[in-house]
């Protein structure tokens, strides 16, 4: 019986130690966690609670001549009313690329 109690504690010790080995790593990229730190907030799903006509979707940023990351990067740092203004010390440089490259391929 002692046996037992000590095998069972010893098991149960073992698999709590690798418990959190078994528990999978995100899988979400730097820009998507970038995004849904600093823009998910009023672009959930790639929509605009602001403003419903501007949102992160291909046809409508196309329209607003934003077709290429440097676009997006541009009106995070110069947004028009109602949106945030994203400096470069808020969102550095490295951080705006990839979200820029995150909304681009996301939102169709």
């Amino acid at each position: 019986m002692r046996k037992l109690l000590l095998c069972l504690v010893a098991s149960g010790a073992v698999l709590f130690i690798l418990s959190g080995y078994a528990v999978p790593a995100s899988k979400a990229t730097p820009g998507e966690e970038a995004f849904q730190k600093n823009c998910v907030i009023c672009h959930k799903d790639g929509g605009n609670i602001i403003n419903p006509a501007k949102t992160l979707h291909k046809k409508d940023l196309e329209a607003s001549g934003i077709t290429k990351p440097s676009d997006v990067i541009a009106k995070l740092r110069n947004p028009g009313p109602g949106m945030t203004k994203f400096d470069a010390k808020t969102i550095p440089d490295k951080t705006a690329r990839v979200i820029a490259d995150y909304v681009l391929k996301t939102f169709k």
